[in-house]
């Protein structure tokens, strides 16, 4: 099987370590150091090492949050729905009203089934989440041929703090 030549393969990152930092900022903050210094910033990569997958509770989760979320998000939908009837609506009195029965019959049917939906899960998940991934450091690589001056500017950037 032949592949399309401007498809890319996904490869793992080369280069030589120039520099590591703790956070994704700093290292971006390197980066942007060496493109205002006029380095070719293209040869250069940043690398999450250490990956780690982290969930941050952010909250409870009960019927009456599922039901709200539920019918927010079905108000939505009910709005769009009106919306889109309403422009084979011959009746112009009556445009607004068909907008605001399909969000209430919105809502209603996203309340109805977000409770459903949390029913379905018979407690085991009471609390709601954020999932991330993150690095414990960031490595800068660069190209052999550009890494001596990746390093130096790097340290000029290091006296500077």
């Amino acid at each position: 099987m032949a592949t399309q030549p401007n498809m890319r393969i996904p490869t793992p990152p080369t280069g030589v370590p120039v520099a590591s930092y703790e956070t994704y900022e700093a290292a971006q903050r390197a980066v942007d150091f060496l493109s205002d210094e006029q380095f070719p910033v293209q040869h250069v990569t940043i690398v999450g090492n250490g990956l780690r997958m982290v969930e941050r509770v952010i909250g409870r989760w009960d019927r009456n949050k599922a039901a709200a979320t539920g019918a927010a998000g079905g108000a939505w939908w009910g709005l769009f729905l009106g919306l889109m009837l309403s422009l084979f609506s011959t009746n112009g009195s009556s445009l607004f009203l068909v907008i605001v029965a399909a969000a209430i019959a919105g809502a209603i049917f996203g309340a109805v089934f977000g409770m459903i939906g949390y029913s379905m899960t018979g407690g085991r998940r009471d609390f709601r989440s954020q999932s991330s991934v993150v690095a414990t450091t960031y490595d800068l690589l660069c190209k052999f041929q550009h890494a001596d001056e990746a390093r130096g500017l790097l340290e000029k950037l290091a006296m500077r703090r």
